[in-house]
């Protein structure tokens, strides 16, 4: 069967969409519900196409029911980053900024590029990350409401320490869930055990790693789910003149970055493998932002070989991941 390229501009309430038929494009907007879903489906019945490649940037939230609706539907789906479909505008010289545009320039990406298939997140790892991410929004509101207190008085400042004492409680609950959830899942509570074995790595930790990575098998090697991540590092270097500083690469998941910070300036202290590979950093002369980028990388590699081979954190092997 014939695949047919379709470009997907995603947004919050509605959907554009280019379809590469030849050398035509058709267009096409649509509501970003269930009832869209059908109306688009039956718009691409009438243009004669019957299985697709769809390829859409990862956008949050906006674009998953769309994909996991093309994907039930047996048609290809990619979720790109943003990055690479940008890189790819660049390289066009593309200067039209439009919903209708970003769409077609999407579906020549596709074209061009014919990306990964995208795979949905299995439903008990869909749940955990709900929860997950729930409890990260729950620590942001307490941050800023206990940043509000000291500046705030009188009545304000008595609304401010009830909620303080609401949202305290509800993430006390929400970590019991959490922790609840991937006990009562054999497979996720075997990762988790695992995961903390690696000295750095927490309950949070470990539960973040599970709700956000899934499958480690479908990165296929370390130097992938790292880059997932946006820990690779990014080079500059051009002839004799330009040499700047390598630096982390951040196109990734800044929501995996940030929380494995904190586990890695636990792992440069506890983890002795860590701690002979930062040694080495410092002897090269490395600076401390440096240090931490390449301790965060190095743990993500310690992470993959301990999902990957199902066995402990065992220094002897984790020194050469």
């Amino acid at each position: 069967m014939e695949v047919t390229i379709v470009g997907i501009d995603i947004a919050k309430k509605k959907f554009d969409v280019a379809v590469l038929m030849g050398e035509k494009v058709k267009s096409g907007t649509f509501h970003n519900t269930a009832d869209g879903f059908g109306v688009f489906d039956r718009w691409l019945t009438k243009l004669g196409v019957e299985r697709v490649h769809a390829c859409m940037e990862a956008t949050g939230t906006y674009g998953e029911e769309l994909a996991l609706y093309l994907h039930r539907a047996g048609h290809v789906v990619s979720v790109m980053n943003p990055a690479k479909i940008k890189g790819f505008a660049q390289s066009e010289l593309s200067r039209t900024k439009t919903d209708k545009a970003d769409a077609a320039l999407i579906a020549r990406f596709c074209r061009a590029m014919r990306p990964e298939a995208w795979q949905p997140t299995a439903p008990e790892v869909k749940e955990l990350q709900s929860l997950v991410r729930r409890l990260e929004s729950l620590n942001d509101m307490l941050t800023q409401e206990r940043n509000r207190l000291p500046i705030t008085h009188g009545m304000a400042s008595a609304s401010i320490e009830r909620t303080i004492s609401h949202l305290e409680t509800e993430i006390q609950s929400t970590r019991r869930l959490i922790r609840e959830y991937i006990d009562q899942d054999p497979d996720l509570r075997g990762k988790r055990d695992l995961l903390e074995s690696i000295p750095g790595i927490g309950p949070a930790t470990s539960a973040m790693i599970l709700s956000e990575f899934g499958d480690v098998e479908r990165f296929g090697e370390a130097r992938r789910m790292a880059s997932f991540c946006g820990l690779t590092p990014r080079h500059r270097q051009s002839g004799s003149s330009v040499r700047g500083k390598s630096m982390m690469s951040k196109t990734g998941s800044s929501r995996i970055r940030r929380a494995l910070y904190m586990p890695a300036l636990a792992a440069i202290r506890y983890n002795p493998v860590i701690i002979a590979f930062r040694t080495r950093l410092i002897a090269n002369g490395k600076q401390k932002m440096v240090i931490v980028g390449a301790v965060m990388r190095k743990l993500v590699h310690i992470i993959f070989g301990v999902l990957k081979s199902g066995k402990p954190f065992d220094p002897a092997i984790a020194a050469v991941a």
